[in-house]
Order: C-alpha cells, then sequence, then structure tokens
C-alpha cells in the first residue's frame, strides 16, 4: 500500500470510527504499509493502552504487520457511557472497525482479544464469519462466574432491589454502575453457543495462564472442547496479566500469526 508523505511507516497513527450508534471510536495504527491488518481488542474497564496489548501491536509492527488497538465505546478515548456486559455492542463495535479498514481495502485478518476482548473476537466470529484467524488471550468461557468477585455476594438481590448497584473503587468512590439490564446482558452471552457457531475454516488459538487469578485456566480447556479448529497454548506460570511472561505470550501469538498469514498466502497463490 502506498504510504502518505504525513503517514510514515513505522509511526502510529491516531484513526477514529463511528460505531452503529455514531460514537466516536479511537484508535492507533501501528502502520507498516501490510496489506493484512491484526486488530486489537482490550479487556474489561481497560483501554488500548493496557501492557499486554501495546506489546503485542509493537511486537507485529516490528514484524511488519499493520495492528490496529482501538477502545471500546464508553471504554479510554472513545465516545459513548462505560456499561457493563454489552459482549454483542463490543463485537458490533469490532465489526465497525474491520468495515472501516475493508473500506479501505485493507484486510484485517486477524481478531485478538485479551479477557472480554477474548470473548468478544469470539462473538465476532460466531457472528459475522469472514475471519480466518482469531486470537483469544484468557477470555472467559462460562459468563455466569467471576460476577460475586467484583459485585460482592447478594448481587442479584442487590440489583433486584434497587435496579442497580454501584461498584466503588478503595477509596469509596463509585467506579461504574451495574444495572439489572446490563447484568442480565452478560448473564444472557453464551460462550458455549457461539463458539459452536464459528467456522471450520476459522482458525483459533486460545492462550492462557496456568496462574490466571482472574479467569481459571479450565474455561481455556472448555473453549479447546468445542471450537473447531482450535490450538490451546497454556503458559505455565502466568498470570492474567502476563505481568512476568509478556515476551512468552508475544512469541506465541506471534508465531501463530505468521503462520497464519503464509498459509493464507500459499492458498491464495
Amino acid at each position: 500500500m502506498a504510504q502518505s508523505a504525513h503517514n510514515p511507516v513505522g509511526r502510529q497513527q491516531k484513526i477514529i470510527v463511528p460505531n452503529k450508534h455514531d460514537e466516536k471510536l479511537v484508535g492507533l495504527l501501528h502502520e507498516t504499509g501490510s496489506e493484512e491488518i491484526v486488530i486489537l481488542c482490550h479487556g474489561f474497564r481497560s483501554t488500548k493502552e493496557t501492557t499486554t496489548i501495546t506489546n503485542l501491536a509493537i511486537a507485529l509492527e516490528n514484524e511488519g504487520i499493520s495492528a490496529f488497538r482501538f477502545d471500546f465505546a464508553g471504554n479510554g478515548e472513545s465516545e459513548g457511557t462505560f456499561q457493563y456486559g454489552n459482549y454483542w455492542r463490543e463485537a458490533d463495535d469490532l465489526h465497525a472497525v474491520i468495515q472501516h479498514f475493508s473500506g479501505e481495502n485493507r484486510a484485517a485478518s486477524t481478531i485478538l482479544g485479551h479477557s472480554k476482548g477474548g470473548d468478544v473476537v469470539l462473538l465476532y466470529a460466531s457472528k459475522y464469519h469472514g475471519i480466518r484467524t482469531v486470537v483469544n488471550v484468557s477470555g472467559r468461557y462460562d459468563l455466569q462466574r467471576g460476577i460475586e468477585e467484583r459485585l460482592g455476594k447478594d448481587f442479584v438481590e442487590t440489583i433486584k432491589k434497587e435496579g442497580y448497584l454501584d461498584v466503588k473503587n478503595k477509596t469509596g468512590d463509585v467506579s461504574y454502575r451495574v444495572t439489572e439490564e446490563s447484568l442480565m446482558d452478560r448473564l444472557s452471552t453464551d460462550m458455549h453457543e457461539a463458539c459452536l457457531q464459528i467456522d471450520k475454516e476459522c482458525r483459533v488459538l486460545t492462550v492462557h495462564g496456568s496462574a490466571d487469578e482472574t479467569i481459571p485456566v479450565e474455561d481455556a480447556l472448555e473453549f479447546s472442547k468445542i471450537i473447531p479448529n482450535h490450538k490451546l497454548h497454556v503458559i505455565e506460570g502466568a498470570d492474567h496479566c502476563y505481568t512476568s511472561h509478556q515476551t512468552e505470550l508475544v512469541s506465541v501469538v506471534l508465531d501463530f500469526i505468521k503462520a497464519a498469514l503464509q498459509q493464507d498466502k500459499a492458498t491464495s497463490n
């Protein structure tokens, strides 16, 4: 792809993409001039600036593969209000981003998500198809789990009674509000059912840390049982954010993406 003078190779370029609700999604393109682009999706109450997402984008760029990391609506620099749940809505945000690039004749060859973002990329693949490579880094299989840790023991009663629950940070300020509707959105998101809809041609890599303190590694094993074209890589000793295992995570992901791109080139020739 030809580079314009104001966008030299190796520079991060801010790109704004409207989602279907006309909220501006803000992202950074690590431009290498490659035809294909890897889209990177952050996790719950996170942003495109997290260590894992940033490191992966830089590593891909260093290998000559363009990468785009962006904030979902209601997170980071993007417009919109933060909502608990929103799994399918974030899959639609990802769809808006992929459509933006396909409008510029750039193929989003791979989508990658960390944590909740891992769920979002799997949901996307189950709904839209057409994506050849998906990387799920520490996604959650059972969305009924992991709620009490954040919302407290009696979260169902509180939300049913009050209509919402405010989650506070350590200093007692409200971090975010969980409404009954947004809780039901999460509880009704069925990863098992969605994963069964993923095309057999779509290659999926699940990476998970054996010492993940947020989402148990068992969830990764469940994904490997039901996704048709699936590879599982467990990183021994890694926690949820790969605090001491960034190098290994990057290496596993890059190897998978590069092999997939080579396969795609071979089949298209």
